[in-house]
């Protein structure tokens, strides 16, 4: 056996879920490796999907996810999906080939330690086949236990090299260990809780996990609950949600958060996404926030306290502590506003359809109604970005995917189908802008070669919608440059293998009923031709972060 080989043993001793890649000459053994172990692997079109594919399944599936690239521009063909994984802190370990360290001249040689030290990743590096066992483990433990994105090395000449199995002694990683919070930080919160009339607790990524202790402690504080967007669907049954927090957030769910007199951040940064810059924070209101991590807590406004400790522990001890339980927030007759207004299915609007554009609330609110309940979203950035996350409901926590912590268009495709691998017994939903479906495009190929029952949205207004609109704020601004001419990306799709709509009123919804009532054997592609929306109504917002 070599090195290689035993370093995909290894992993798949350890448990990773899934491997995603695009086979080269430097990581051909270990990803057969990983394959002989029994590891599912899918061959992605281009590194840069297989990274954004193996993010999207860490995050839906729970499971530490391998990314498995050639050395130099295999690695950096995936480093914007790495960055965004890196920013997210997301269980994802790369697995690389590296040049031979005597190879000084390779076309392929470049400081892979700085790129991932670059972009936020942990760089590890297997020295020699006497520690190829201790590396591995250490690099995967860090990935596991500290949510790491973590960059594996493999130089070539190291994975050469001979070594004896000694996988029979290799001992499991052990989960993270909860983070208890310190007794004066419970006592002080608890206090602010109640001494709390208005109470609204948003719970981010480090919520995930404790949706039931929040919800007991939010019965008891009185408080409104709301997430932060990449936790959407936390909540989803609770009359007493308000839905995303932020720039998507409902005119109803803003109104409430901006009247609360406390605001708890849980596991959440209370950035100036999920905060709209601080607006949703009203004069008077005390902000708190609770974060494993010490150097999150007030990392981007000032809070007037913070705990360092796991969620939902804090939220149990919190609760054995509380004195009796409040009314808070929760009136009756608000409970009656929000269930018959906290939604953006339930507010109107004007519909800015056309005979042949389509309003994209419009759309949303018709997709959102024919789809089944039981869905994996994923949304890719852009102008249309806050319609489906808005409008598309989905069940729980594990039924949202939002891969923008890097902020960059063209991951949507990918984030999908690594969601559905995670989540196969749901419909996987992509929803893309044209620019950023015609970025990812090559894995289009991918759901089409997997037969994945896939639905994929195209908001197609035939540009980069947001630096259109974004533009239009300049004076004799050249929009050219951000449009483009109509695609019919429905014929495109038919190439793929898939199967095409397109989309430009209502009625023509009733293809996709059909496509659902069939045996649903390709991906859907909806050619959605939408209307000019002037900018959507969070996109002002955003700008004001750039």
């Amino acid at each position: 056996m070599n090195v290689a080989q035993l370093v995909g043993r290894t992993l798949a001793r350890l448990g990773v879920g899934y491997a995603f890649g695009v086979v080269g000459s430097g990581n051909f053994q270990v990803t057969n490796a990983l394959r002989a172990a029994s590891v599912p692997y899918l061959a992605a079109r281009h590194e840069g999907g297989a990274a954004t594919m193996a993010d999207g399944y860490a995050r839906m599936s729970g499971r530490v996810a391998v990314l498995s690239t050639h050395q130099g521009c295999g690695l950096t063909n995936a480093l914007t999906g790495i960055t965004e994984a890196a920013k997210s802190r997301t269980p994802l370990l790369v697995v690389t080939a590296d040049s031979a360290e005597s190879a000084v001249l390779s076309n392929f040689r470049v400081d892979q330690d700085a790129l991932a030290t670059a972009v936020g990743a942990v760089p590890e590096r297997v020295h020699g086949a006497a520690s190829a066992v201790a590396d591995t483990v250490r690099a995967y433990r860090t990935a596991y236990q500290q949510r790491r994105t973590v960059v594996l090395n493999l130089p070539l000449d190291v994975q050469a090299q001979s070594t004896p199995s000694v996988l029979d002694v290799l001992e499991p990683v052990a989960p993270p260990a909860a983070v208890r919070p310190d007794p004066a930080s419970v006592a002080a919160l608890a206090g602010l809780i109640a001494g709390a009339d208005r109470p609204v607790f948003v719970a981010g990524r480090g919520a995930r996990a404790a949706s039931e202790p929040l919800r007991a402690l939010a019965e008891a504080s009185g408080a409104l609950l709301a997430t932060s967007a990449v936790a959407h669907g936390l909540f989803h049954d609770e009359p007493w949600s308000l839905g995303i927090s932020g720039g998507f957030a409902s005119p109803l769910a803003a109104e409430l958060i901006t009247a609360a007199d406390l605001i708890v951040g849980w596991g959440c940064a209370l950035n100036m996404w999920t905060m709209r810059h601080g607006t949703l924070i009203g004069s008077g209101a005390k902000v708190a926030q609770v974060d494993v991590q010490q150097s999150a807590l007030g990392a981007h406004r000032p809070i007037h306290l913070g705990v360092c400790g796991e969620v939902g522990q804090t939220a149990t001890e919190i609760i054995a502590v509380l004195d009796g339980t409040r009314t808070g927030y929760r009136d009756p007759m608000l409970a009656e506003r929000i269930a018959r207004e906290g939604r953006w299915n339930d507010v109107r609007h004007t519909d800015l359809s056309t005979a042949d554009r389509i309003d994209p609330r419009t759309l949303s609110a018709r997709l959102d109604m024919l789809l089944p309940r039981e869905r994996v979203v994923a949304v890719d950035s852009g102008n249309f970005m806050g319609y489906p996350s808005a409008y598309l409901s989905v069940p729980d926590e594990y039924g949202f995917c939002f891969t923008q912590a890097f902020q960059s268009i063209g991951l949507g495709l990918a984030t999908a189908i690594g969601a559905a691998l995670a989540q196969p017994d749901r419909l996987p939903v992509a929803a893309l802008g044209d620019g950023g479906f015609l970025m990812g495009i090559s894995e289009l190929e991918t759901a089409a070669r997997l037969g994945l029952p896939l639905v994929v949205v195209v908001y197609n207004d035939a540009g980069y919608g947001a630096e259109v609109h974004h533009f239009t704020e300049a004076t004799d601004a050249e929009l050219d440059t951000v449009r483009f001419p109509d695609t019919d990306l429905a014929a495109i799709a038919l190439g793929y293998g898939c199967t095409g709509l397109t989309v430009r009123t209502p009625d023509d919804l009733a293809g996709l009923t059909t496509w659902l009532e069939g045996p649903r054997a390709t991906p859907l592609v909806i050619d959605a031709k939408i209307a000019d929306d002037g900018g959507s109504w969070w996109l002002a917002e955003a700008f004001r972060g750039h």
